[in-house]
Formats: structure tokens, sequence, C-alpha cells
């Protein structure tokens, strides 16, 4: 192992390095956008189905290691490059630093894509959705299209459209469908903001590795249109999926009622507010402020959502 994964205090017990792998701090990406299509969908039918939660959940654990290993795996070459570049301005790599070996990382990742295939078929036969199985390979698929050959897309171009399909409209989408069993009108004013503050995610991940992703090939909006541009659109898309929720609730306030909406809304408007405080300071290669911002952002996409599903979820139960 490396000096600098020694340094950094990381354990050296398989399992620890396992963990460091599947990369915890990531984990709400998919998590959040899971439990808000879950709770979308209870409120749509007035109850929560514990089983539809759990194979939701299944699913979601499962896909979100399949998409962490392989995307390590897939992008071992151009990480390896960002750790020459900048030894001390990244947290070590799983396979450039030796913590795993990339066939190692490879062969769990496509095993844990089985499994979620097992999960969404085994959903179909449990809850009695027909198009689970099938959706739910649709959901895998975007994220082989994302990273793997022969399309890789994050590496031509388009990447981050893809995140926002993927996380923000196929896997809400697929957890409300596994609770209510059909897509209601309600999932769309919420899954169409939540899609667009996806692209702002998508858009803004791509700061940190800026110089790195240029020079290694790989096309994301920040290592084409550069750092400035990038946290342009961050913003513009922040207040967009906003603007959605604001729109919705003036248009269709029984899909989009307001006093679901404002707290939604307030939270992402004052996350966006602390975003731009520190957004003249996330310049190119400013590791730190880079994830200040994108701290905030983060909350201002996963705590705003979360309220909102919990307060939709909550007045069905109790109405």
């Amino acid at each position: 192992m490396t000096a600098s994964l020694t340094g950094g205090g990381l354990p050296d017990s398989s399992v620890d390095r396992w963990f460091y792998a599947l990369k915890p701090a990531s984990w709400p990406k998919l998590v959040v956008p899971a439990l808000f299509g879950q709770l979308l969908g209870a409120s749509a039918t007035g109850q929560l189905s514990l089983a539809a939660l759990g194979w939701g959940f299944g699913f979601t654990v499962f896909g979100l290691a399949f998409i962490v290993l392989l995307n390590d795996w897939g992008d071992r070459e151009v990480d390896a490059l960002k750790r020459r570049m900048f030894p001390d301005g990244c947290s070590p790599k799983t396979i450039p630093d030796g913590i795993l070996r990339s066939r190692s990382v490879g062969v769990a990742g496509v095993a844990c894509g089985v499994v979620t295939a097992l999960l969404a078929g085994g959903a179909e036969v449990a809850l009695g959705r027909s198009m689970a199985f099938e959706t739910g390979v649709l959901c895998m698929l975007v994220f082989v299209a994302y990273t793997l050959p022969p399309v890789r897309l994050n590496y031509r171009g388009g990447g981050e459209l893809l995140e926002m399909f993927g996380v923000g409209v196929a896997l809400p989408l697929y957890n409300f469908y596994l609770q209510a069993g059909s897509i209601g009108p309600v999932a769309l004013p919420w899954v169409a903001g939540f899609a667009v503050l996806s692209l702002a995610s998508g858009v803004a991940s791509g700061l940190s590795d800026e110089q790195s992703d240029r020079a290694g090939g790989k096309r994301t909006f920040a290592s084409t249109f550069g750092n400035a541009a990038a946290r342009r659109l961050t913003e513009a898309s922040v207040l967009a999926g906003c603007g959605i929720w604001v729109a919705a609730a003036v248009v269709r306030p029984d899909w989009t009622p307001v006093w679901a909406a404002l707290p939604a809304i307030a939270i992402v408007l004052w996350n966006f507010a602390a975003m731009r405080r520190v957004s003249a300071e996330a310049v190119t290669n400013a590791f730190g402020a880079q994830s200040a911002y994108k701290h905030f952002l983060h909350r201002a996409i996963w705590h705003s959502t979360t309220v909102a599903a919990v307060l939709l979820w909550l007045h069905s139960s109790l109405a």
C-alpha cells in the first residue's frame, strides 16, 4: 500500500478496504432518490408497503455497489492519472493505490450486478409488479452506458445528462412503481424538479477532476467547458429545479401542495445561498472549496426531497 494511504490512517483489514471501496459518503446519491420514490409512491396509495420498501432498498443497495465498483474499474486509468497529477489533492483511489486489486473490484462489481438483477426479478414475483425486472435492468443499463464500453458516454460527453436520467428519473420512478404498482401523476412534478437538481449534481461532480479528466480524455462538462461554466450551469440547474416545484405548486397544487413544496423550496434556496458564498473560491484545483460547494449542493438536493416526501407520506397516512 502506498504511503499516502497509510498516512491517511485508513485501516488495513480486508473488510475495511472493501468498505472504503464502496465509498459510504456517496451512498445518499442513490439512497435518497430511492427513498424519495418510495415515499411518493406511499403518498399516492395512502399506505407504506414494507415489502416494497425492502425490495426497493435491496435493489438500490446492490445496484449502488454495482455502480461504485465497476465505476472504479472503468475509471482506473484516469484515477491513476489524477493521483500522479495531484498526490495531495485527492483521496486515495481504490485500484491505483492498491487498496484492492483491479480483478477483485471488477468481479465483485459484476457479482453485485447479478444480485441486483435477481432482486428486480424477485420484486416482480413477490410484489406482483409485471415490469419490475425489465425496468430494473433498464436502470442498470443506464450505468453501463455511463462508464463501460462500448458506449462510455461519460468519456464522450453527455454523462451528466445520463446521470440526470438515471439518478433523477429512473431510480425514483422505479421505486415509486414498486411501492404503488403504477406511475401516478403526483410523481411527475416532484421528479421533474429532482431530475434537474440531479443534473446540477452531475455537473458539479466533475469540478474536482477537471484537469485530470481532460488529460485522460474524459469529456465531462467541466473538462470541456471549464470550471466557471460548470459552476454557472450547476447553479442555474439548482434554480431551475426549484422553479419547477414553484410552478407546479401554483399550477397543480393537488399534485404539489404548497405545504409540502414550501419547506423543500426553502431548503434549496437556503443552501443555494451558501453555495453562492463559496462559489468564487471553488475554482480549478481548489479542492477544499469545491468540497464545501458540493456539500451545500448535496444538502439542497437530499434534504429538500426527503423533507417533501416525508411530509407527503405523513399527510396521506394520517388523512
